[in-house]
């Protein structure tokens, strides 16, 4: 084979079309009912969901590492969240398919980066920043490019945690 594959391009949207593909065979009386048709499609479309699982726990650490440097900005370890927040955001990107856009659960990934967050910090004697939105304020736009901003996706935070307590006084 001289040209790339879907497989190869978009493992999302290729597992989504076996799947489907598999899933329309299993219906044909002509063909064995030796094969699991249901399982193995499931198999298949596991693949696809495992690359989205893996994005949006990538996501969910660089964020949680931005909400750390942004509660605890005096700890010792504040550089180390740095670089940590970045790498992961390399490895999300690197991860990262068109096709996943629309099937990314931001509110997931928000709220576990904020659970992350919540235990590093208290391992420091400190707290999460209060006020959060209670969506995340980062989309795709700004966390799944390259090269990442670090500073401006920290200033979107903090600004969404200003606009949030300026609207409850």
């Amino acid at each position: 084979m001289d040209q790339p594959s879907l497989y190869d391009d978009d493992i999302v949207t290729w597992a989504e079309q076996q799947a489907s593909t598999l899933r329309e065979l299993a219906r044909r009386p002509d063909l064995s009912n030796i094969l699991d048709w249901e399982n193995v499609a499931d198999e298949i479309e596991s693949v696809g969901r495992s690359q989205i699982n893996a994005v949006e726990s990538l996501l969910a650490q660089t964020l949680a590492h931005l909400l750390k440097r942004l509660s605890a900005p005096d700890t010792l370890v504040v550089e180390h969240w740095r670089k940590e927040a970045g790498t992961f955001q390399i490895a999300a990107t690197t991860r990262y398919e068109r096709s996943m856009r629309q099937r990314l659960d931001w509110d997931k990934i928000w709220s576990l980066a904020q659970a992350q967050a919540t235990l590093g910090l208290t391992l420091y004697g400190d707290r999460l920043l209060p006020h959060l939105p209670s969506r995340c304020p980062l989309g795709p736009d700004e966390l799944l490019v390259t090269p990442f901003d670090l500073d401006a996706a920290m200033r979107r935070i903090a600004e969404s945690t200003t606009l949030k307590s300026g609207q409850e006084s």
